[in-house]
């Protein structure tokens, strides 16, 4: 499907941007840099316009999941917004009983930890979804309205990326019925009845790569899957078992291409983004994917393998080794390790310029954490951050 001309990439106001560059595996004037949870705990303001909301009640508020959208952009000048939502907003959308509880996590009316309650969460049809995340749409489409007259710097508008949880880490917290530290009742179900635990992560792939895909035709210039808790995973039990869910996931995604005229910014770009030529002068190239996962390190082969177009790497990996494992030609994403964040600046600014260096490595480098933002982080910092990225790579 080729998305429609206003769209941002097809439009052009975001195909050249230093993110989808990189993400496409092109290095530009400077390497580009957004963090996860950037738009979060960590800002004033964010807490300010959060006081007596809810955290699912503000994903589902238009105007306050775009607002808090922007108001990293703002702040810190980052080559990128990440839309503010949450992994778990898809499942409530199509009427899972799932609330955020400050301070723990998603908790669900029950757990969907055997054949006959996979059954039951598995009759909810998925399409539901459809329908069902037109506030989600017109959050994106809110953002991007405001990005679009966001310059920083590039001399393009500022591209928004969507995010889903990939289905692995749905289905842990689902099993669960809430946050676990070992991830137990999904490893168990996996085993002891693999055909419940097929149901449910085709389930959980065709319900997070709707809300991908919902995010990408509103808008969103690129998309990232997020899997938190594969790490707790073997490399066989994903490869076999997780990472068929996820390549199906991501598919939502990648029938959506958008037409660009080919040019001096194309050459040595690398395969990491699809990129055909009609002959004409113009080339058809697809929305960029990222899939990133916590303590995935011996994974990553197998997570750019489900179809990723790009990679993130936590702070367990360094990029140089990170980039050995995904195998050449691979966009990096990542991947200062955020307890950095409080420490000394001048300990701060070497870690930087290292990640920098590990990252030259690779045809496209993203710079970013390797998790999320802590809520106790000077938003100051983040900010330095930036200053430094951009002028470091200059």
């Amino acid at each position: 499907m080729i998305l429609p001309p206003q769209h941002p990439l097809a439009a052009g106001r975001t195909s050249d941007s230093r993110l989808v560059r990189a993400y496409r595996g092109e290095r530009s004037d400077t390497t580009p840099v957004w963090f996860m949870r950037q738009a979060g705990r960590s800002l004033p303001e964010y807490r300010e316009l959060r006081v007596g909301t809810r955290m699912l009640d503000a994903c589902l508020d238009p105007a306050m999941a775009a607002e808090i959208t922007l108001q990293p952009v703002r702040r810190h000048g980052v080559d990128a917004g990440i839309f503010f939502s949450d992994i778990v907003v898809p499942l409530k959308l199509v009427g899972v009983d799932v609330e955020i509880q400050p301070g723990r996590g998603p908790v669900f009316g029950k757990a969907y930890a055997d054949a006959s309650a996979v059954a039951e969460l598995t009759a909810i049809d998925p399409a539901d979804l459809d329908e069902a995340a037109a506030p989600i749409a017109e959050a994106v489409r809110r953002t991007v309205a405001e990005l679009n007259a966001i310059d920083n710097g590039s001399g393009t508008a500022t591209p928004l990326i969507g995010f889903a949880g990939a289905p692995f880490t749905l289905a842990a917290y689902l099993t669960e019925g809430g946050p676990s530290k070992d991830h137990l009742a999904a490893r168990t179900l996996m085993h002891a009845d693999p055909g419940a635990w097929r149901a449910l992560m085709h389930w959980t792939a065709e319900l997070t790569g709707r809300f991908l895909r919902t995010q990408v035709l509103a808008g969103a210039s690129a998309a990232q899957l997020f899997d938190s808790w594969a790490g707790a995973l073997s490399l066989a039990d994903y490869e076999q078992l997780v990472a068929p869910a996820s390549a199906r996931a991501l598919s939502f995604v990648h029938d959506l291409a958008y037409s660009t005229d080919t040019g001096a910014t194309d050459a040595g770009a690398t395969d990491a983004a699809t990129d055909v030529s009609n002959g004409t002068g113009a080339a058809t190239r697809s929305v960029p994917v990222v899939h990133f996962g916590v303590g995935t390190g011996e994974l990553l082969g197998a997570m750019r393998g489900v179809g990723a177009d790009a990679v993130g790497v936590d702070y367990r990996v360094p990029l140089d080794v990170a980039a050995e494992r995904v195998g050449a030609g691979v966009p990096l994403q990542g991947n200062l390790d955020p307890a950095l964040l409080a420490a000394p600046w001048p300990v701060l600014d070497r870690a930087v310029r290292d990640v920098l260096a590990r990252g030259a490595v690779a045809p496209g480098h993203v710079f970013n954490l390797g998790h999320g933002v802590p809520p106790a982080t000077d938003p100051t910092a983040l900010t330095r951050i930036v200053e430094l990225v951009h002028e470091a790579a200059a």
